[in-house]
Parts: C-alpha cells; sequence; structure tokens
C-alpha cells in the first residue's frame, strides 16, 4: 500500500486550467482517470487526511504510484480526452458500464452495393444504419417480415447473392415478391438503394407520408378500376400499419428523445435507457456497474452518456436527452453532445406531462433491474469466493488464487500442434487475455514437451516484460539454464513484441500489421496492459503428473518459484501437484472443483478451436499459395477462367497467359508449381464407388 504523500505533487506544479489527470500504479498501469475544471482544486482533494477520504477514493489513491495531468483549452476537451483515456486504458477504478445482455439491432448495410437489411449484435460498424436496440430478435424478424411487402430490399447473405447472381435464378423471396432480387438484374443498383433509403426514413420515424401515398395510390387504382393492384396497395398499408403497432406510442408525433433512469445503493448502479424515435419506443437497454470510485447521480448519468453517444453520430444522437440528475457541467456535456449530433441537443430533466410520467417507467425499469442483479450476483460471489477459497485449501495456497491460467495441448495425430492459454479473475474469464501458441520448437506428438514449452514461452516473456520496466533491481539467480534471448527469434528479440511462433491474440497489434513498425520500442508508460506483464498465483494444466511435472520444471528454469501449479486429468477429475505421489481428489459436489472444470474445458474449446482453424486452412491450400506475386484477385481469375483447379493443372504456360493479367513469366511460375506439386489422389464415394470430381473453387464435391 503506497502512502499518496511519496507522490504528491509539489506545490504550484499543478496548473489551476482544464484538464484530464491519470492515477498509475506501481506497474504504471492506468488505474483512474478523471477531469476537472480546475486540476490544482481537484487534484488537491486526493492528498487530504485518508482518514477524510471516501473508502473507495482512499483504496484508489494508496493503490496508486504517481499522478500525471494533460492540460486543455476547454472542458468540452476534457470530456472528450476523458473518454477517449477511459476507453483505451481500462482504468479498474472507474465506473465501467456492463451490457446486462448482447442487445440485437435491425441493421441495413449501406456500406454494400446493394444494402442488406438484418439483424446485428456486437459493436456498431461504419456505414450500417442501426435500428433499435430490440428485446428479441424475432422481434425484429416479424417487423422486417411485414415492411418486406413495402420495401423489399435485399436480405440474403452474400453467399446466397453470389450464387443466385452466378446461377441467375433469385431465391424464395425473390419469386414471392418480398424482394426485388438485384441479383439477377430485376432492378439497377441505384433503384435498390433508394428501397433500401426508404425502408430507413419509415424506421426513423417518418411514417405517415408512405402510409399516405400508398392509401392514395390505392385509391386512384380503384378509380381506374385496377381493383387487384388497389388490394395489393391496401394489404401494404395495412402492413405498414401492423408494423407501427408493434411500437407504443408514448409521445407526441416526430419527438425524438433518449430517457435515461439510473437505480442506485451504496455499491452498485444500474441505468435504463428507453430510445424514442417518431413518438414511439423503438428500443431499450440497461447497464449495471460496481461503484468502484465515489460518485453521485450525476457523475452516473455522465458516465452513461459517455458510454452511449461516445461512438455515435449524426441522427444516432437524439434532438432531446432526458436525464434524472444533471452532470456537473451541463453545458460542456450539451456541446459536446451537439458535437456528435452535428445540431442542436437539449439535455434536461423533464419536469411535467408525458415525457415525465415515462420517465417513472423507465425508473421503475431501472429500480427492476437493479434488484434483478442483486439476485443474481449475491448467488455468484458467493459461489465464486468459495470456489476459490476450496481450491486454496486443498492445494495448499496462502491465499485464494484470484488469477488462475490454464494451458491445454491440441493436434491431430500430430499435425497442426497448438496450445491454448485461457485466464480467469475472481473466477470470471477474462477474454481479452486469452493467447494461442504454435508449437515450433519441434515437430510429431508430445503433449509433455509441448507443455514445457508452452510454460516456458509464456513466464519467459513475464520476466522479459518485467525486467524491461525496471520492476526489479537485479535479476533473479535461476535454478536451472535459461536460454539466451537471442534464442527466442532470428536476429534478437523486440522488446515487448512476440517472437516467431509466439501465441497470437485475437486482435492484432497495429504495429504487427506493418513489418517497418514491428522492431519499434514501445513506450515504457503508455499505462495499457500488456501481453504477459502480469503473473498469475495459479497455473493450471490439462493433464496428469508428467504434463504438471513439465509445466513445473519450465518455471524452476527460469528461477520463477511463487506460482502455484497444479494439474486436472480428464480421467478421474483428480488434481495432481508437482512432486506429489498421489492426487488431490476434490469431492464430487465441490464448488472448487466445477470451477476448474470449466477453467480446463474453457482451455480445451479454445485450444480445439485454434487448431481446427489451421487444419482447415491447411487443406484449403492450393500450389497457387507458392506462387510469388500471385495474389488473391489473379487466384481467383485463373479459376473463374478454367473453372476449377484441375483444368488449371492441365493447361498449358499459352494457355494461362490467356487469363488477363497473367504474363509469361507468371504463367511459368503457376505451371511450375503445379509440376512440383504431386497430384492429390481422387476422393471416392464409399457408398457408391463414384469418383468426387473438384468444383469450380478447387474443392470436391
Amino acid at each position: 500500500m503506497a502512502d499518496p504523500s511519496s507522490y504528491r505533487p509539489k506545490p504550484g506544479q499543478i496548473p489551476d486550467s482544464p484538464g484530464v489527470y491519470k492515477f498509475r500504479d506501481e506497474h504504471r498501469r492506468v488505474i483512474y482517470v478523471g477531469k476537472a475544471k480546475n486540476l490544482r482544486q481537484r487534484l488537491a482533494n486526493y492528498f487530504q487526511d485518508l482518514a477524510g477520504l471516501h473508502p473507495r477514493t482512499r483504496t484508489m489513491v494508496t493503490t496508486a504510484a504517481s499522478v500525471e495531468w494533460t492540460v486543455v483549452s476547454t472542458e468540452v476537451e476534457a470530456l472528450q480526452l476523458e473518454y477517449s483515456w477511459i476507453k483505451e486504458f481500462d482504468p479498474r477504478f472507474n465506473v465501467k458500464y456492463r451490457d446486462d445482455k448482447s442487445y440485437p439491432y435491425l441493421a441495413v448495410t449501406l456500406n454494400e452495393e446493394f444494402p442488406r437489411v438484418q439483424v446485428m449484435r456486437g459493436a456498431k460498424k461504419k456505414g450500417v444504419r442501426y435500428f433499435g436496440p430490440y428485446g428479441h430478435a424475432w422481434a425484429i424478424r416479424e417487423t422486417v417480415d411485414l415492411m418486406l411487402r413495402v420495401f423489399p430490399v435485399r436480405t440474403c447473405s452474400a453467399g446466397v447473392f453470389k450464387n443466385a447472381e452466378r446461377t441467375g435464378r433469385p431465391c424464395l423471396l425473390g419469386y414471392i415478391g418480398k424482394c426485388s432480387a438485384p441479383c439477377v438484374g430485376r432492378v439497377t443498383p441505384e433503384e435498390h438503394r433508394d428501397l433500401a433509403e426508404d425502408f430507413c426514413d419509415f424506421m426513423a420515424g417518418r411514417t405517415g407520408t408512405y402510409i399516405r401515398r400508398l392509401e392514395k395510390d390505392m385509391m386512384q387504382a380503384a378509380e381506374e378500376m385496377e381493383y387487384e393492384r388497389a388490394a395489393r396497395l391496401r394489404d401494404d398499408a395495412g402492413a405498414l400499419k401492423r408494423a407501427m403497432e408493434k411500437s407504443a406510442v408514448v409521445l407526441a408525433d416526430a419527438t425524438d428523445a433518449d430517457l435515461i433512469a439510473v437505480a442506485e445503493d451504496e455499491l452498485e448502479a444500474a441505468v435504463q435507457i428507453f430510445h424514442v424515435r417518431g413518438g414511439r419506443v423503438r428500443g431499450q437497454r440497461g447497464w449495471v456497474t460496481d461503484k468502484v470510485e465515489a460518485v453521485n447521480t450525476a457523475g452516473l448519468v455522465e458516465h452513461a452518456l459517455q458510454q452511449l453517444y461516445g461512438e455515435e453520430s449524426g441522427d444516432s444522437v437524439p434532438k432531446e436527452v432526458l436525464v434524472p440528475a444533471l452532470p456537473e457541467d451541463p453545458d460542456a456535456v450539451s456541446e459536446w453532445l451537439a458535437g456528435r449530433r452535428g445540431s442542436q441537443v437539449s439535455l434536461r430533466i423533464p419536469q411535467r406531462g408525458d415525457k415525465k410520467d415515462l420517465m417513472g417507467t423507465v425508473q421503475r425499469n431501472a429500480q427492476q433491474a437493479l434488484g434483478l442483479h442483486k439476485t443474481k450476483r449475491a448467488s455468484d460471489l458467493t459461489t465464486r469466493s468459495r470456489a476459490l477459497e476450496e481450491i486454496a485449501e486443498a492445494l495448499g495456497l496462502g491465499t485464494a488464487p484470484l488469477r488462475v491460467e490454464c494451458f491445454d495441448i491440441s493436434h491431430l495425430q500430430g499435425d497442426d500442434v497448438v496450445a491454448s492459454m485461457v485466464v480467469f479473475e475472481d473466477g470470471l474469464a477474462r477474454k481479452s487475455e486469452y493467447r494461442r501458441f504454435q508449437i515450433k520448437g519441434f515437430e510429431g506428438q508430445d503433449d509433455v514437451r509441448s507443455m514445457h514449452e508452452v510454460i516456458g514461452r509464456r513466464f519467459r516473456r513475464y520476466l522479459q516484460e518485467k525486467e524491461r520496466t525496471g520492476e526489479w533491481e537485479e535479476t533473479p539467480a535461476p535454478t536451472g539454464p535459461v536460454p539466451a534471448p537471442a534464442e527466442l527469434a532470428p536476429g534478437g528479440p523486440v522488446p515487448g513484441q512476440p517472437a516467431p511462433g509466439e501465441p497470437v491474440s485475437g486482435a492484432v497489434a497495429p504495429e504487427a500489421q506493418d513489418p517497418a513498425l514491428v522492431r519499434e520500442e514501445p513506450r515504457e508508460d503508455d499505462g495499457r496492459p500488456k501481453r504477459f506483464a502480469y503473473p498469475p498465483q495459479l497455473v493450471v494444466v490439462d493433464g496428469g503428473r508428467p504434463q504438471v511435472a513439465a509445466a513445473k520444471r519450465a518455471l524452476d528454469e527460469l528461477g520463477i518459484d511463487d506460482i502455484a501449479v497444479c494439474g486436472l486429468a480428464k480421467r478421474l477429475e483428480e488434481v495432481w501437484l508437482p512432486d506429489d505421489d498421489d492426487p488431490v481428489v476434490l469431492p464430487r459436489s465441490s464448488e472448487g472443483l466445477y470451477l476448474l472444470q470449466r477453467i480446463r474445458d474453457e482451455a480445451h474449446r479454445f485450444a480445439i478451436t485454434y487448431q481446427r482453424a489451421k487444419r482447415a486452412k491447411r487443406i484449403r491450400s492450393s500450389p497457387l499459395d507458392d506462387v510469388p506475386g500471385l495474389g488473391e484477385t489473379r487466384k481467383q481469375a485463373l479459376i473463374k477462367h478454367f473453372g476449377s483447379v484441375k483444368k488449371l493443372r492441365q493447361a498449358t504456360i499459352d494457355e494461362i497467359c490467356g487469363v488477363p493479367g497473367i504474363g509469361r513469366r507468371t504463367a511459368e511460375s503457376v505451371a511450375a508449381a503445379f509440376a512440383a506439386a504431386a497430384p492429390a489422389a481422387p476422393a471416392v464415394n464409399t457408398a457408391t464407388g463414384e469418383i468426387i470430381e473438384e468444383d469450380d473453387g478447387g474443392s470436391r464435391t
């Protein structure tokens, strides 16, 4: 525990202007981000007598080891910078809202040549128009099914679209009139985009125009005695009205507003948002958070506004935002929202009328969400705490293992050998910390040797990170041989960068995408979580005594003796410890055993998913992959020209030169690649004895 006086800035160092400040811990990780109109006054509040601080604030300042700040010119800039840093550094002591579920949206992909209407979840993509969120995906599909009568926009996937385009036959929706069939040229790209724009306008609340137009056309068709067309228009208008009825009318027509309500207690808070567009509730969502910082209702509202609109722009930010309490600086927040929308945004507390009544409904939803969350959370917290305590007691650990890392090896008969590392913190999966490894030290099937390699690589990186950041003053003497750093990669390792064969995460760092940037030295004080900087209290391996011994040997060779190791064998779910002849047998009803099983099963799932992906990529490989300078576009041009890989293999150099974009040198390289590759044996249908030919893509059917 640090003494705040040890890093308190000297008098006069802190400016009295607006700015954003960061507290960092002893590992240089950013643990708290805040903003202030006057940095000197705000930071002085953190360095008073600890007894006078809020318990959460006291915990933060004693965890921190330094403080720094950035001066900005306006409070709006401070708000923007605070949001950016919270998103970038994910500080542990800042309020972070968690969605209580993954909400589905109705999305229109306006960034495609032929926009598609579909259900989407997760992060929003640029160029896609979103409506919602909805409570259930089936509600979106029902609405879309009604609206396709009037706006027959494409809803099929890219694969179905390309297949229809290739065969010249539309899908079923094209035949029944619920798709304009742009895949076969029934409408031009411009006409189809107009349909998609009309669809978006209707969903945005501009409904009256379309219904009045349909009713006018219906009356005109009836006067001209085109009764079938009039009946069809009548049904179309009815479909649109039914789609509108699925959203309750709550406010005056043309009202666009978001209503935000907060329910809180001393430890947690729940936020509910109703999205009202065109006077109708178009979506609802909710968040929950632990109050890890001393924050009041106004502060919770401000954090909610940042999370809700931080990535939005244009019409996604409504004209009016109704809240239960105004932020500390409502003018700055309103200006920030106006900048996101591009026009004026009203931020206020409803005082009377329909809006206040609707706010009461949103508030009741927030109270109910908080109560439901606390019921679940109480059970979860109790169970997880008991599980960690049982593990600590069974393995003889001094404290509960708050961070557990589990490793598993996966392969198919010795091919495509990979490993996985999953991380659980406080009994919950932390998927952003998951890592994948390729076994490069040897070939063949040897789970014990693979485990030794993976554990060694993971904790060698940990020691490198520790030494690079200067967290120790002298290097501990290893108990076994430690490979020289040059062994990690040809030409020497790059500090902070994975060597070849090191684990790959789902997100690729920007510097890893450009070879020119790979050797760039990362910043020492960037505050971001490093890939292997934090050690676990417990390492779990999937296996029995041999795998545990290999993991322990790898740690001993690196001189690491403060990390516990155990293995969970699948046969009888026994827990093996290093140097013990007999396993530890936990009761079948033990929460600790259940947690270890969940961690082990998650590591197995993550490993086998990666192994299958590698195997599928290898199976899909082609001799064309080895031709230098032959990109994906020209590969597809070759396959499309000849119809299949088999016919391309039989083509002469002159015939290959006939493909647009293929020169003679490339054609010779293609012919040489096929000549060097051994011809694959024909696949045979074992039921009929029929030889299965290759299709246009080079795969067998």
